[in-house]
């Protein structure tokens, strides 16, 4: 019998997920033990798994502590794992990024600090620059989050509110080495972007975090404002001796696990073409893109003929203006159902690779030619729907969310569009 579509997109979906868990890609890349101590330090939605992979190949004593988000955590017997709140900061990760701070202080040349970082650190190693507060950095990001800010925009506005991202703690370990491991989620897969670079000098400066705020027309917090207006406490830049012993290797990335997901799918009899790893845009429009290319491909086998499996990573945004409920991916899925208007034959998965779109327990969903049809004999209007920010509750109510639980992983988006040959 045949594999359906949905359970083709699922396993196309795992496979991403295996290809960049911590348990095979940390160890690799791992660097020589010290002549003196080891200090592991770290945050993101991944580092509690990163940091288990150290415990388990690391040959000689270490000490740390990393910050992971709240169920994200993994049993640890030396490093110690602190969860607390993502995507808005909490006081655990301020605290913990406090101690952070001072456990890589006072190191000599012998030493080594090991910082493993993945996506959500940002959030998560959350320690307000002085003269700011904890409210203040939570009331920045909560505007962030909701303005239809790039990743990349949002991280620059962080890092000159912070006293540990861009750069300042390698600056603080200074002069031990430090070696970062980096599980990339960013467009691009710039080690100053990934979880705001905290070990990584810093191209921004305050005058481009203002711009930010001025684009997306951020008035509030005031003193975040005025702080930027003044260039107060500018982030180490590029050059900056206190990070010449600073290195940062990638080890995990989008562009991996789409290539792990083509390959599966070619295994399954359909062709496979990587659209690209670094997408990013309003999750509509993005959308609205991908569903034209779909509807090339199977009218006019474009750029390549059915059973294909069109493939994409990157990070898309949404403005909110709605009230409902739903990240960026069922956002993404909405739009493309609606702009597919139940074309016959295109079948699309769109899921976070931590498994947690945007504030919700779901990573994402599935959709299927049938999905319009079926929320229509339910009473659901896709399009009022999707105006309302509610790709969530679209999706729980067909019953095709995807839920996966924390992977203890995060490349950011994967999105899977399988169209099968005409019949």
């Amino acid at each position: 019998m045949a594999t359906a579509p949905r359970d083709i997109l699922t396993r196309l979906f795992h496979t991403a997920l295996a290809a960049v868990h911590p348990k095979d890609c940390v160890p690799k890349h791992l660097p020589a033990p010290p002549k003196g101590r080891t200090i592991v330090v770290g945050a993101g939605k991944a580092s509690a798994a990163m940091a288990a992979a150290v415990e388990a190949h690391w040959p000689g004593p270490l000490e740390g502590l990393v910050v992971t988000r709240y169920g994200h955590g993994v049993p640890c017997s030396r490093i110690e794992i602190v969860e607390a709140a993502h995507p808005v900061p909490d006081e655990k990760g301020r605290d913990a990024a406090r101690r952070i701070l001072a456990l890589v202080k006072g190191l000599t040349p012998d030493d080594l600090v090991l910082c493993l970082v993945s996506g959500g650190g940002s959030a998560l190693l959350s320690l307000p620059a002085e003269g700011l507060t904890l409210a203040e950095k939570q009331a920045m990001n909560k505007a962030l989050l909701r303005c239809g800010a790039t990743i990349s925009e949002m991280n620059c506005v962080r890092k000159h509110m912070s006293a540990i991202k861009g750069g300042r703690l390698a600056a603080a370990a200074a002069p031990a080495r430090v070696e970062t491991l980096l599980i990339s989620d960013v467009p691009g897969d710039d080690p100053a972007v990934i979880a705001s670079g905290p070990t990584v000098p810093d191209p921004t400066s305050s005058a481009d975090a203002l711009a930010v705020l001025e684009k997306y027309g951020i008035a509030e917090p005031a003193a975040i404002r005025e702080r930027f207006r003044r260039g107060i406490d500018e982030t180490p830049k590029p050059g900056d001796p206190r990070l010449a012993g600073a290195e940062a290797i990638i080890v995990a990335s989008p562009q991996e696990a789409l290539e792990a997901a083509a390959a599966a799918a070619r295994l399954l009899g359909y062709s496979a073409l990587i659209l690209g790893d670094a997408i990013e845009g309003e999750a509509r429009d993005v959308a609205m893109v991908h569903a034209g290319i779909a509807r090339q491909v199977a009218r006019r086998g474009q750029p390549a003929p059915a059973p294909l499996v069109l493939l994409s990573g990157g990070e898309t945004t949404v403005t909110v203006r709605g009230k409902g409920r739903g990240g960026r991916n069922a956002e993404f899925l909405l739009a493309l159902a609606v702009a597919l208007d139940g074309h016959p034959g295109i079948h699309a998965i769109a899921s976070d690779t931590d498994g947690i779109d945007g504030t919700e327990e779901s990573a994402g969903a599935l959709l299927g030619p049938d999905s319009l049809a079926r929320a229509q004999a339910l009473g659901l209007d896709a399009k009022a729907r999707l105006a309302d920010n509610d790709g969530y509750g679209f999706f729980e109510r067909l019953g095709d969310l995807v839920v996966t639980g924390p992977t203890r992983t995060n490349v950011n988006d994967f999105r899977a569009i399988l169209i099968e040959p005409r019949r």
